[in-house]
Formats: C-alpha cells, sequence, structure tokens
C-alpha cells in the first residue's frame, strides 16, 4: 500500500512549526533578557527572520508569547518593539515582587520539608562558591552564577504549593532580570550579594519567617535601589542633577 507523501507532511507540519516557534522564542527571549536586543528597539521581521533563521509564523507566535511575557509590546499599527525601561516600572516591578514572593517564602516554610531544606542548602553552597565575576580585575559576567542564582531564588519559593505562584514569580524575575543586566557593572563592586543570601537561608532555617522575609525584601530594594540611581540606563537623572 502506497504512501501518501503530502499527507504526512501536512501531518507533521504543525508539530515542526510549533518546534520551530519554541525555538525561536527561548534565543529571543535570552537575547532580550541579556539585553542583546535593547529596550525600545523596534523588531522587524526581516531583521529577525534573517537573524534567527525562521519563517514569519514561528516568529510571530514567539513574539506574541513574549509579549504575553511582558518582554515584548505590539503597538497597532506599528508592529512588534523590545519592552521599554523606565524607573516608575521598574519601581513597580519591585514592589510587587516583594509582596508575591514574601507569600511564597511565607508559605514555603510554612510547609518546610527536610528535603526542601536540604535542596536549599545545596542551592546556596553552590552558589556560594561560584565567582560572580570571571575576572578578579575588572567585571566579567559569570553564566554560571546567573543560573545557580535563579536556582537558589526559585528554590527559596519552591515549596509554596502553587505553581501559578512561582510561575508568577519567575515572570517578574525575568522582567527586573533586564533592569539589573543594564546596571550589573555598578552594582557589582559595591555589594556582597553572597552575604545577603546567606543571612535570608540562615532566617528561613531557623524558622524565623519574619526575619527571612524582611531579608528577602531588603535584598530586592537594595538591587533596586542601585539601578534606579544609574544614570547610563536612565540619562534623565543627569538632567535633574543639572537643575537641582
Amino acid at each position: 500500500m502506497g504512501v501518501n507523501t503530502s499527507s504526512v507532511l501536512r501531518l507533521a507540519s504543525p508539530t515542526s512549526s510549533s518546534t520551530q516557534a519554541s525555538t525561536v522564542y527561548d534565543r529571543l527571549r535570552e537575547d532580550l533578557l541579556s539585553g542583546r536586543l535593547e529596550p525600545g528597539r523596534k523588531l522587524q521581521m526581516r531583521f529577525l527572520t534573517e537573524m534567527y533563521q525562521t519563517g514569519q509564523t514561528p516568529l510571530r507566535e514567539a513574539l506574541n508569547r513574549l509579549t504575553a511575557d511582558g518582554l515584548v509590546e505590539c503597538r497597532e499599527q506599528r508592529g512588534f518593539y523590545v519592552a521599554d525601561i523606565s524607573r516608575s516600572e521598574l519601581a513597580e516591578l519591585t514592589k510587587t515582587r516583594c509582596w508575591v514572593e514574601s507569600l511564597a517564602l511565607r508559605e514555603s516554610m510554612a510547609a518546610s520539608t527536610p528535603q526542601w531544606e536540604e535542596q536549599l542548602l545545596l542551592a546556596q553552597h553552590r552558589l556560594g562558591r561560584t565567582p560572580r565575576s570571571l575576572n578578579a580585575e575588572h567585571f566579567e559576567d559569570n553564566p554560571e552564577w546567573e543560573k545557580l542564582h535563579r536556582v537558589y531564588h526559585r528554590t527559596l519559593i519552591g515549596n509554596c504549593g502553587s505553581q501559578p505562584l512561582i510561575a508568577f514569580c519567575g515572570q517578574l524575575a525575568d522582567q527586573l532580570y533586564r533592569y539589573r543586566r543594564l546596571s550589573i557593572r555598578k552594582a557589582f563592586p559595591s555589594r556582597h550579594v553572597a552575604d545577603e543570601h546567606q543571612a535570608i537561608m540562615s532566617a528561613v532555617l531557623s524558622g524565623d519567617a519574619d526575619a527571612a522575609v524582611i531579608l528577602l525584601t531588603a535584598h530586592y530594594n537594595q538591587t533596586a535601589e542601585v539601578i534606579l540611581q544609574d544614570q547610563r540606563i536612565f540619562p534623565e537623572l543627569n538632567i535633574n542633577s543639572e537643575f537641582a
């Protein structure tokens, strides 16, 4: 019995397109988070199809997903743009993250298990032994540290028992990561983040939820404050200082 090749291709194409869209989504997302695609930039379809070697259908699917994530803006009659940044948005995102992760952390601690505590100890240990910079003389980003940093913070709230809450926290973390990447060189020399991570973990393991929440909130607010005062990413600060 003969095989209808065209039918097979038609059946396979949706899966292939979906897989391609997921691949493009992952690559675009990484470039957006890292700042390689700078805030406010117009995402021209021709440029993107050439850069990511894909067709317009999977590309549009990826862009729509990234729009839902808050990393891309779809402007009516004008196309897609990299989501812009602002001091007000940074402050709002930070405040919201503090609210929701405080809840998630309290719930994680209330449901504490030996397995979760072991995971947290391991996450903090791996993060603590990994250098933030690949170069001791000047800042050179260490991708492994970033990965372990995300694991540490996800582990803190990962025992809360709510996947939607964890997912929302992850979305906020992504949006704030864009800001942190833009200001990382300014923050690096002045922060002792390893001590902050250790203090949060110690409060969690001692069962002091109030102290753990205060320390976590201070950790996020301190990061936001460094970025908010960075004149390189917020040029309006230069103008304001001239007229102060």
